[in-house]
């Protein structure tokens, strides 16, 4: 049996399910019977449909702590996966929480109440009881896998149904904790000891992991996480993250330079961030202070728990006049202030990939940002951007894209090119199919084995 004979997979043929059939619909003596030896297991699969019979669409269910109108990274991600999937002939719901104590159905997504554990986290919430409705409907509709993005309200949901009904659980890691102990933990020493256990704890309940970078995979690996790891980096829609492609969209860019005060000659660096400590805003306002470019203005596109004090820092610097805060921008709508920008800057070091890298890159522009492992496959060195370590690299090369018009073209060409050939997201759906596929061929002999041997 090949796994790519799967539902949602090239070919379904009777016997493709077989085995999962068998487990869901034979009694004890019959399964007691194949144990002894005197039936032939295969005589209890279910009869070879024709090749070409239509296959079921794959059913998949997506948990996520984090949804719409939450704007982040994982939720730009589900929502990418999402689409990818049904475009390739999935069939998938969303599990995820409500913005407050009611459960609520909409199309294609369950919303269990939740109440806010914003004291924690900003704009975090915690799952209240789950509605013994939503899942005795998503049981009823019965997904044939369920891939969960968040460990915490949700995945207790995804384990649990993945349990109930024999299907895989895929989990995608998204955030590597231990850049948030400040959160959690006065020691970074204790909160990576405490992260590391409860990665283990969490990920050993899974069927396969998705990593969206080498260097979360590394991680998860020194966290000694023992379960299949896949490195899939999330795809972009390339038709909506992309340059200025006519004079109405130049425009456009012109009056959000205007509107925020930005002169003609003036040369904009960028940052799209939620406004964290993880995100080490300050340093990029250092580099800034640092540079001491009179030509260029930093904006910062995003608002969240750490603005007061970065506010304060720019006052402290006297860089009121070359600091622009933008807020909070419609998510449908980021791609047109990415294209105000000439370099896109970020000092973060808590990135499992960086997606705002990525859109600002397939969006045309340079990359400056501080040196860390998750960006070896985004920022080209010398082509298209560059991690800096120290001021001196900061100021060095923000000079050579500021003051050569040529190279800075060059550059965003070969950004947007590069994003183009390694960011699509037909791509991120297809491999993560792939690895559906996978965990759905390795479970169910797995799930079989111990309870009928054939002689």
């Amino acid at each position: 049996m090949d796994a790519s004979d799967f539902p949602g997979g090239p070919s379904a043929q009777g016997s493709d399910l077989g085995l999962t059939h068998l487990l869901r619909t034979t009694d004890a003596q019959g399964l007691a019977e194949c144990q002894s030896g005197n039936v032939d297991i295969t005589s209890l699969l279910p009869a070879a449909r024709p090749a070409t019979a239509p296959a079921r669409p794959l059913r998949v269910l997506l948990t996520t702590d984090w949804w719409e109108p939450v704007v982040n990274g994982v939720v730009a991600s589900v929502q990418t996966l999402r689409r990818e999937l049904m475009a390739l002939g999935c069939e998938v719901r969303v599990l995820t929480l409500s913005q407050g104590w009611r459960t609520r159905r909409e199309p294609g997504v369950y919303r269990l109440g939740s109440v806010s554990a914003g004291l924690v986290y900003d704009r975090a919430r915690i799952g209240m009881p789950g509605s013994r409705r939503v899942l005795r409907d998503i049981e009823r509709w019965h997904p044939d896998v369920i891939h969960s993005q968040c460990e915490f309200s949700t995945f207790v949901w995804a384990r649990r149904l993945a349990r109930t009904l024999a299907v895989p659980l895929v989990h995608t890691y998204h955030t590597i904790y231990e850049d948030y102990t400040h959160y959690y933990s006065p020691s970074r020493t204790m909160g990576r000891k405490v992260v590391a256990s409860f990665s283990r704890r969490v990920l050993a309940g899974t069927d396969a992991i998705i990593a969206p970078t080498a260097k979360v995979s590394r991680l998860l690996r020194g966290y000694e996480v023992d379960r299949p790891v896949s490195v899939i980096p999330t795809g972009l829609d390339l038709h909506r993250f992309r340059p200025a492609a006519d004079a109405a969209e130049r425009a456009d860019a012109a009056a959000l330079r205007a509107r925020l005060g930005i002169a003609p000659g003036q040369k904009v660096l960028l940052s799209v961030s939620r406004l964290a400590k993880e995100k080490n805003l300050d340093e990029v306002i250092d580099m800034v202070a640092a540079a001491d470019r009179a030509d260029a203005v930093l904006v910062l596109v995003g608002d969240g728990p750490y603005r007061h004090e970065l506010d304060e820092r720019v006052d402290a610097l006297g860089l009121r006049e070359r600091v622009r805060f933008a807020g909070v921008v419609d998510p449908a709508e980021v791609q047109r202030w990415y294209r105000l920008g000439d370099v896109f800057v970020s000092a973060s070091l808590s990135e499992t990939q960086g997606l705002t890298f990525i859109e600002a890159m397939a969006c045309g522009l340079p990359l400056l940002c501080r040196r860390d492992p998750s960006l070896a496959e985004v920022v080209l060195e010398d082509r298209t951007g560059w991690q800096y370590e120290t001021p001196e690299q900061f100021r060095a090369h923000l000079a050579q894209l500021l003051e050569d018009p040529h190279r800075r073209e060059e550059m965003s060409l070969a950004a947007a090119e590069h994003a183009r050939a390694t960011c699509g997201a037909e791509t991120f759906g297809s491999r993560v199919l792939d690895v559906y596929r996978e965990a759905i061929g390795r479970r169910t002999p797995r799930i079989i084995a111990p309870q009928a041997v054939v002689a």
